[in-house]
C-alpha cells in the first residue's frame, strides 16, 4: 500500500494517524467479509406469516386451524 501526500506538509504524527486508520479499516473489512451474512432468526423470518395451506369453509374447518394434517 502506498500513501501519497498531494498537498500540505503533514507531521509524522498526523501521517501515523492516517496510516493507523487505513490499516484498521482494512482489517475490519477483511474480518467482516469472511463472516458473511447471518441467517435470520426463525421468529423474524417473513415466511412465517405466509399460510402454508388454504383453509376452506365447511365441516371441520375449525379443527383445521389447530390440528396439523
Amino acid at each position: 500500500m502506498v500513501i501519497k501526500v498531494e498537498r500540505g506538509n503533514p507531521t509524522p504524527e498526523e501521517l501515523a494517524a492516517v496510516v493507523a486508520l487505513v490499516q484498521a479499516r482494512a482489517a475490519a473489512a477483511a474480518t467482516g467479509a469472511a463472516d458473511g451474512p447471518r441467517p435470520l432468526d426463525e421468529w423474524a423470518d417473513p415466511a412465517r406469516n405466509v399460510p402454508t395451506r388454504a383453509l376452506h369453509p365447511g365441516g371441520g374447518a375449525w379443527r383445521a386451524t389447530y390440528w396439523p394434517r
